[in-house]
Order: C-alpha cells, then structure tokens, then sequence
C-alpha cells in the first residue's frame, strides 16, 4: 500500500481543508498521513490520519501585537517585515518537511505553503506528487493575483502582476530551498528553475475551491483543474455544544461574527464594535474568539450575545441570518455552503479578492477593509451592513442558489481519482 503524505502549512484555515481530503482517501483505502504544526494534532488525529509534526507555527512568527496586520499593505515598513517574517517561517519549515517525509513515503500531496519545498523532496526520494492549492496561483489575464487587493490591472496587468508574484514567491523561498537541496544531496537549483521544470512537463494542480466562485481562467493551461472545495473534516455525529443549541433556540437566528486567525490582541475593540452593531440593527449574535479573542467580556452587556471557540462553520453557519467574517478562503466558501448572506471584511493577504468574489455573486455586501473597522462611524458602518445582509432577500436568495451549485460538487473525490491513477 502506498503511504500518502499530505503537507500544510500555515493558520487553520490553511490546514483544516486537508483534513477531508485525508478522510475521503482513508475511506477509500489508502494510508495517510498529515504533516502540519502540532497545535492541529488533535484535528488530524480526530480525522482518523496520522499525525506527523512541521515546526515554524505561524502563531510564533506574527508581529507584536499584530502591528503588520493592521498597517495599511502600502506601508514598504509592514512589507518588507511580512517579508522578513515570512523568509524566517518558511526557513524553519524545510528541515521539518524532510523529516515528516520518511522512507514510507510514496505520494506527496502539497497545499500551496509546501509545495515550493516539498519538489524537493519528490526529486530527491523519486516519488510522485500532486499541488493541491486551495487559492489560484498560476499568473492569468482573467484576475490579478489574490494578494493585490482583488482588483484588475486590465488583461495584460493581471498577467504580468501573477508572474510578478511567482518571482516574489520565489525569492520567499530561495534560501529555505538552497538548505533543503544541500540537506537533500541534490545538486544547486533556483526555486524558479524548479518550478519552470514542474510547468514544461505539465505538472497536474488540482485547486480545492468552487467554479461557482472562480471560473477556471480561460488561459490556463491544461492540468491547472478547479475541482470544488475540500471540507473540513467533523464526525458524521457531530453535534453543537448544548450552550450554542440553547442560544438559537432562545430567539431568532444570529448573526456569527469571527476572524479566525486575523486581528490578534483587536478582540476589545472588535468585541465592542461588533456588539454595538448588533444592537442597533436589533439582531442577536454569535463572537467566535479566534486568535483575536473576541468575547462578551469586553461588551457593555451579553443580552442577545454568545461567545463560542472551535465550531465546525458546517453545523453553525446554516443556522444563521448572517455571517461577518474576514474572508478566508475556507470560511468565505463555507459561508456560500451554508446558503446565508454576507459582510465580508477582509484584513490582509487573498482574503480582498474573496471578499470581492462573494459580492459579485451577490451573497455579500459590499465589503468593509478591516482597516476601515475604526473610528466613530465603525458601529455605523458595521450596523448597516447588518441590516443590508439580513433584510435585503436578494443577498439570501443568491446565497440558497450558489449553495445547490457547492452541493454538487465532489472535491475529495477529484482528489481520490487523481491519487488514483498515480497510485496505479
């Protein structure tokens, strides 16, 4: 039997995904493992896959209290400390790559962290592998990269910014990928040549995120596959903690607001905005705590509030009028699952042009940039966009329509059948 070992890197939403990947290949007889940070141990282990730890948690590596997140991207300050974090990140991750892939190793299955290194290690143990990306990487002319804001810079801008990107990610990793190949016994090579080698034989990539939202560009080449999202995994029992199911039966559907692994040490203020808000458009609400510590401590009263931590977006999210959240890919995509409008604030990173994505279907609002999320109008803004999401049947009635398209789709099984064919 062949050992597949899937390899992600990053917060949760950059891990969770693969956990229903992993599932889905267990189910069909396959041995996985899961190499990711040990805080996601439990995660991996609960889906029935082997744990094999990476180092370099994210967690560790974010700026004091979280200045680069909320520093304007424009600021060349908060790049290049992004930049030097991130070159430290990844550095620390090569080493932890080439010890989770062992001598059992048959399949490399890689999230879009990983991938730059891990071609590493399939060249230097000669094994087969597979990029499983859960944003669009690939340069095209149909959008700009999904770290530029979400904004198109016109066909032949969008096209030179992705292979601009490529070659800032490739200076990301070049020394992380110098040690590796030394580690490794491989002879010099430049990120960059390794990829271009990977894209001259055509290389399969299979992106883990719905059509329904990104159409698959039109100058893609063959094998850049959109094959629908990868679901975190949760046991088929799974049920909502008694306190959340007594909360939704006291009153009307809330609405959750969270930002995940966004806004460290903001839980305060966002707390008090969110409650305020929430107030004013007359709606109950559900604070998830994330890494930002959103809480009903910090609020004036908790009547029509409830503070919850980890909650499978799955069980939750159907039952809500609406959701606020930072547009994660996972957590964006959840959303639309889930058929309920809404109010996307995005903070940094791919989650502008998921934020812009949801609204074109019309399942959002317009967006509100978490920078943006401050000053005397803050409770205004938010309480409006409330209103907008929970009131306007147009945002719900696109939301049910886009989630009968989610419904069909089977993106663990686009996995299976193209581990398959690699497997024999």
């Amino acid at each position: 039997m062949t050992k597949i070992l899937i390899t992600a890197a990053g917060s949760h939403g950059d891990i969770a995904p693969y956990t229903g990947v992993g599932a889905r290949l267990r189910a069909a007889g396959h041995d996985v493992a899961l190499a990711t940070h040990d805080r996601y141990a439990t995660l991996v282990r609960a889906a029935g896959l082997e744990f094999r730890p990476l180092p370099a948690d994210p967690r560790t590596h974010r700026p004091a209290d979280d200045t680069a997140v909320r520093t304007q991207p424009a600021d060349p300050g908060s790049r290049r400390t992004l930049m030097r974090q991130a070159t430290a990140f990844i550095k620390e991750l090569g080493g932890g790559l080439a010890d989770a892939a062992r001598d059992d190793t048959g399949l490399l299955l890689l999230s879009a962290t990983t991938a730059p290194l891990g071609h590493h290690l399939a060249e230097a143990h000669g094994i087969p592998y597979l990029d499983l990306p859960l944003v669009p990487g690939a340069p095209t002319s149909d959008f700009a990269p999904v770290v530029s804001g979400g904004r198109s810079l016109g066909r032949w801008g969008n096209r030179a910014a992705g292979r601009l990107s490529l070659r800032i990610i490739d200076r990301l990793y070049a020394d992380a990928s110098r040690d590796l190949r030394a580690r490794l016994g491989l002879p010099p090579a430049t990120p960059r040549t390794v990829r271009r080698r990977a894209e001259a034989v055509g290389r399969p990539v299979l992106h883990g995120f719905s059509e329904v939202l990104v159409p698959r560009p039109t100058d893609w080449h063959p094998g850049l596959d959109i094959v629908g999202n990868w679901w975190p995994w949760h046991a088929p029992d799974a049920q909502l903690p008694p306190a959340v199911e007594d909360f939704l039966a006291a009153g009307p559907p809330p609405v959750f607001v969270g930002f995940g692994s966004m806004a460290g040490g903001e839980g305060e203020r966002l707390s008090t905005i969110a409650a305020a808000a929430l107030r004013r458009a007359k709606l109950r609400g559900i604070l998830q705590s994330g890494w930002s510590g959103l809480s009903t401590r910090h609020t004036s009263s908790d009547d029509g509030l409830l503070t919850i931590g980890e909650v499978p977006h799955a069980l939750l999210f159907p039952r809500m009028a609406a959701v606020v959240h930072h547009c994660g890919a996972g957590t964006a995509a959840a959303g639309v699952r889930a058929g309920v409008p809404t109010i996307p604030v995005p903070v940094t990173a791919d989650q502008p042009f998921w934020a812009a994505r949801l609204t074109s279907l019309g399942v959002a609002t317009t967006p509100i940039p978490f920078k943006e999320l401050s000053g005397d109008d803050a409770v205004a803004r938010l309480s409006h966009a409330l209103t907008q999401a929970t009131a306007t049947p147009a945002h719900r009635t696109h939301a049910t329509a886009a989630a009968h398209r989610l419904a069909s789709e089977d993106g663990p099984g686009k996995v299976l059948k193209a581990v398959e064919r690699l497997t024999g």
